[in-house]
């Protein structure tokens, strides 16, 4: 079979997948998702329908238009990379593609630039070698439901992150490619989900012409051995290692180089965070100073227990979890099961990279019976570590605190 032939049979595949969406409802209506049954998250209003939309299993519910679903925590105990069809889903606007036909895909690129590009996927696959990196994408609001006074927004668990393998083409490959003018500043992106109003502003993301020159970012095609999801971006989407999801553009069609900061609402009025080292405010202050959401701080859980669950007194139980960071990499992390008077060593796993969960290990024996709260922290290879205390900001952005789970010892 030609090259050409495989390529046609993987456009048609690709198209009905696609096709499969609109079916679905997933632009007309509602999402025609089946709920499979309930998940209870422990701060009000906390219980979430799971349903299956196509190419996931059972997620939580947050909303149908546009789809907003998290991942069950649980998931974080079956691998260090997040399965494909358990990976959180967040869309701004609800007005979203529910056919994308590779054939007649294009990513464009323009503005300050020498040469503007208008390519199909063949073409850009074709401008140099692929590059693979491991990932964490945490949206910015992950864990807010948590956050005490509660802020507006939806009110997540920990569950809205997610570790994949990408591959893609480096974004500096396409932008050296193009050229970049002297007077470049900014690079916006944009995506093919839409407002389904004329006054609700684009999803669009900006980010400074040195960030976008620079190994880090990635034009991404394959998540774990697979083309994207769908609802993850197919066919191409932003990977910004390191950096919170809002950056992380689907369905990317446009990027513009632009001669100054852009102004959009995304940038300028949403997603951004005290300008200070904590990124956070006293609980129910107004946001005065600030800057844009940018790296993920450290951060770590344990995953081998769920909140609440009955363990013996003395029994051993071999614990497991997670740590990250926005790049820099977990240097130890830590568990205490006396309020953070003495600190328990764990052992740290593979290293799959920089951006990728860490994952740790330790053996325990709840001592005292009664209700404990088991805290774990994360310190990374900066000399960084994780807020005794939780901190607050009015967006319930980053947080990034000590967890404290709660167990009860029989």
């Amino acid at each position: 079979m030609s090259d050409s032939q495989q390529r046609g049979g993987l456009d048609r595949r690709h198209f009905l997948q696609a096709a499969l969406f609109a079916g679905a409802g997933l632009a007309t209506q509602p999402l025609q998702a089946l709920a499979a049954n309930v998940a209870r998250q422990p701060f009000a209003n906390g219980d979430r329908d799971l349903v299956s939309y196509p190419q996931k299993r059972p997620l939580m519910l947050i909303t149908t238009r546009p789809p907003h679903l998290e991942t069950p925590f649980e998931v974080f105990n079956e691998s260090l990379l997040t399965p494909n069809d358990a990976f959180f889903v967040r869309y701004h606007l609800a007005n979203l593609p529910t056919r994308i036909d590779p054939a007649t895909y294009r990513l464009r690129v323009h503005g300050q630039v020498r040469q503007a590009l208008d390519l199909d996927l063949a073409a850009l696959k074709a401008l140099g070698e692929p590059v693979e990196v491991i990932a964490v994408n945490q949206c910015s609001g992950n864990s807010r439901g948590y956050f005490e006074p509660r802020v507006f927004g939806a009110q997540l668990g920990h569950g809205s992150m997610g570790n994949a393998r990408w591959v893609g083409l480096p974004l500096r490959t396409l932008l050296n490619h193009a050229g970049v003018l002297d007077s470049a500043r900014q690079v916006t992106f944009r995506g093919l989900d839409q407002p389904v109003l004329p006054a609700t502003p684009s999803m669009t993301k900006a980010i400074d012409v040195e960030h976008a020159l620079s190994a880090e970012p990635l034009i991404a095609w394959s998540m774990n051995g697979e083309d994207l999801p769908f609802l993850n971006g197919y066919p191409l989407r932003l990977v910004l290692p390191g950096y919170f999801g809002t950056y992380w553009i689907k369905h990317l069609s446009e990027i513009e180089v632009i001669d100054h900061e852009f102004d959009g609402f995304f940038m300028q009025k949403a997603y951004r965070v005290p300008d200070n080292d904590c990124q956070c405010l006293p609980a129910g202050s107004a946001l005065g100073a600030s800057r844009p959401i940018g790296r993920l701080p450290v951060r770590s859980f344990v995953t081998s227990l769920r909140e609440g669950q009955t363990l013996q007194q003395g029994q051993n139980q071999a614990l497991r979890g997670i740590a990250f960071d926005g790049g820099s990499g977990i240097r130890s992390v830590e568990i205490s099961d006396d309020g953070g008077r003495n600190w328990q060593p764990t052992q740290l796993g593979e290293a799959l990279g920089n951006y990728s969960f860490r994952e740790w290990r330790t053996d325990w024996r709840p001592r005292q019976r009664g209700v404990i709260h088991l805290l774990v922290r994360a310190h990374n290879a900066r000399g960084e570590t994780q807020p005794a205390e939780p901190t607050w900001n009015p967006g319930g952005y980053a947080r990034h605190s000590i967890e404290a789970l709660p167990l009860h010892i029989i």
